[in-house]
């Protein structure tokens, strides 16, 4: 039972972290750079790709005995269609704003590597319950880093973060961080740095002298 309990953490664990979909494997560039021009996009756009991650990794994981091996790409693509359909309806109807600020990005989602790639590596290969802690795990970390992302480009291009008004009347907004050019500065910073961190902990103790 807890060898059990430490697999599952770790199913859970690696998403947010050691195999993060947006800083380690750098998966879904296409949507993280586009829609992260202020906080509520990102969070939006990564609760939308966890929902259909979760959801077509489960349904993946209860199938793949019942697919042919010739044929489970598409019917994996499937699957997955059908999910982002649904998110897709639903945030039309619910968050019409949103879903226009997030444009052709929700339906996009259908070819995220994270999903795709998440169905044929390990959903397609694992239980239902492992499949589900493995997509929850990496569409919380996926929501995190578009959450954080935008929050950073929003703060500093409007000096405010979900809207909350952070920064002064004193700050003078960097126009950049809004545009395409302040996606790609932010994110090669983050990653930098979460590298800095990872080399300097990996680094061994220097030797005593004798």
């Amino acid at each position: 039972m807890a060898e059990n309990k430490v697999t599952l953490w770790y199913d859970f664990a690696k998403g947010l972290w050691d195999e993060s979909p947006t800083f380690r494997q750098l998966l879904g560039m296409c949507p993280t750079l586009a829609v992260t021009n202020i906080a509520i996009n990102g969070l939006a756009m990564g609760l939308a790709t966890s929902f259909v991650l979760i959801c077509s990794s489960v349904v993946v994981s209860m199938v793949r005995s019942l697919v042919p091996a010739g044929v489970r790409i598409p019917v994996y693509v499937v699957i997955i269609a059908t999910f982002v359909t649904l998110a897709d309806m639903f945030m039309a109807g619910n968050f019409p704003v949103i879903s226009k600020a997030l444009g052709p990005y929700v339906p996009l989602i259908v070819v995220n590597c994270i999903i795709l790639g998440r169905a044929e590596a390990f959903a397609s290969r694992n239980n239902v319950g492992r499949s589900f802690i493995d997509a929850l795990g990496m569409g919380v970390g996926f929501s995190l880093a578009l959450t954080v992302l935008g929050s950073v480009r929003e703060l500093l291009g409007n000096g405010s973060v979900f809207g909350a008004r952070i920064l002064g009347s004193w700050f003078e907004p960097w126009v950049i961080m809004i545009l395409p050019g302040g996606a790609f500065i932010t994110l090669g910073l983050m990653i930098g740095g979460i590298n800095m961190l990872r080399n300097r902990k990996k680094k061994p103790a220097p030797a005593c002298e004798v």
